[in-house]
């Protein structure tokens, strides 16, 4: 896996991968940027919640349940001191479905973050507490 960034102006960096998508960074303009883009914080939240949600969306179809729709909301804590990395993150994952269960939504969060999703093992292994909620909405 290769990606390549590079600086545009001022604090706004472009990212590609191999097949040219992009992925645009900014920072607040409280750091002398423009606010245009995500943080790269921010976006390492993003990414939690999107590598789980590819899981618990796969886990949840094959068990031949419906997806109405599938969110996450996430928070989180930061350390006070630099490198300000994560301490503990929050996923509160909403799941509306006219068939599936509670339990199922429960059981694809628990694989999603024990087994399957690099990122939550990126997380928890660099120190990050990840605690998750499940709420489902039948519809």
């Amino acid at each position: 896996m290769e990606v390549k960034l590079k600086l545009e102006n001022n604090m706004e960096i472009v990212a590609s991968n191999k097949s040219g998508l992009e992925t645009m960074f900014d920072a607040y303009p409280a750091a002398g940027a423009e606010g245009k883009a995500a943080t790269p914080m921010e976006v390492m939240l993003e990414t939690i919640g999107a590598c789980s949600m590819m899981d618990i969306a796969t886990i949840i179809r094959k068990k031949r349940k419906q997806i109405t729709k599938l969110e996450a909301i996430i928070n989180s804590e930061r350390a006070a001191e630099h490198p300000k990395v994560f301490t503990k993150v929050n996923i509160k994952y909403i799941l509306t479905s006219p068939d599936a269960e509670l339990n199922d939504l429960e059981r694809a969060v628990e694989l999603s973050h024990s087994t399957y999703c690099a990122v939550s093992a990126m997380f928890k292994r660099s120190g990050s507490e990840v605690n998750t909620e499940s709420e489902l909405i039948k519809a």
